[in-house]
């Protein structure tokens, strides 16, 4: 994902005080990988963990580590995570992250910074769908975004929590299409089940979210897809334009990523690095990419914490824009 032209690319432990800190077994010898843990900063079943346990399948299913552990640090956007991160000393440890974390920084006023702690690779992205109740009169993009411009706090907009990716794409279609961000009347809910309950029972005019969170529906007819944020449409909605086919110069990838602790070493961050990119590479992974109908935008090393440093700074303008920061 890349945020420019207007574009934006979300086994048991053996002893109690391990478990109060979500370390499994032993730290690492330097170079030891053969043992691996994954921190999916969020609980069981969201993004992170979905992917972070992708991971863990494809790198014990090609031997690319013996034990691989996932375990789950939730809250705060995934700050907590980061935090215990910027804790740990383990060179075989790797947090999930993304898009909803850089935002959640920001928004939580956490007090560890993504820059505290060592890019390791970007994986994954997923594409965004903006939509409306079935029975809405609004058919294009182009349409709600006339009357938003006209009523914009008439219009609520339901999507994930506050600063996250769903959000971070209302600002910057808003700022396309002539509509004060800071006007927006954006209503968080906690899951995609909770928006789309409050889509059908005709409590919000519109709503963001992953896709895949919609996509049902859109088929289905309880809900209309008025746009896809990525460059290309979505094999999932097919029928369903991209925001840039409608007219509004906006991109978005709500992408996936992996950060290790402070401090590693060059040695262990390649280390690292390699064995990621070797996942990446393998047929097993390419399976993940398609049955899930992830983007591959797998970037590491320097390369993604340049990125990094640039989407924090994108991010951060955005979320002032909307009145969050």
């Amino acid at each position: 994902m890349t945020l420019t032209r207007r574009t934006v690319l979300a086994g048991a432990l053996g002893l109690p005080a391990l478990a109060l800190t979500g370390c499994a077994g032993t730290v690492a010898r330097p170079g030891d990988l053969s043992r691996l843990r994954i921190m999916a900063p969020a609980s069981p079943g969201g993004g992170w963990d979905t992917t972070a346990r992708l991971l863990q399948r494809v790198i014990r299913s090609t031997g690319l580590a013996r034990n691989v552990q996932v375990f789950n640090v939730e809250g705060a956007g995934g700050t907590i995570g980061l935090g215990q991160l910027s804790r740990e000393s383990d060179d075989a440890l790797l947090m999930m992250m993304g898009l909803v974390m850089v935002g959640a920084v920001e928004t939580n006023k956490s007090a560890v910074k993504l820059t505290d702690v060592t890019p390791i690779a970007r994986l994954v992205g997923e594409a965004e769908i903006i939509v409306v109740p079935g029975d809405s009169p609004y058919d294009t993009l182009e349409d709600f975004v006339a009357a938003w411009k006209d009523d914009t706090r008439g219009l609520p907009v339901a999507g994930g929590s506050a600063g996250g990716t769903d959000q971070i794409l209302a600002g910057l279609l808003a700022g396309e299409g002539g509509v004060d961000p800071k006007l927006i009347n954006y209503i968080a809910y906690s899951g995609g089940g909770e928006s789309l309950a409050a889509l059908l029972g005709g409590k919000v005019a519109a709503g963001i979210s992953g896709v895949g969170e919609y996509a049902p529906q859109v088929v289905s007819g309880d809900l209309k897809g008025l746009a896809v944020s990525s460059e290309k449409r979505s094999g999932q909605v097919p029928d369903v334009p991209t925001i840039a086919e409608a007219g509004y110069d906006v991109v978005l990838s709500n992408w996936r990523g992996l950060m290790s602790h402070p401090g590693l070493t060059a040695e262990a961050r390649t280390a690292l690095t390699d064995l990621v990119t070797r996942a990446h590479d393998t047929p097993e992974w390419r399976d993940v990419l398609a049955k899930n109908e992830f983007d591959d935008v797998f970037l590491a090393g320097e390369p993604f914490a340049t990125f990094l440093s640039e989407e924090e700074l994108r991010v951060q303008a955005i979320l002032s824009d909307i009145g969050l920061t």
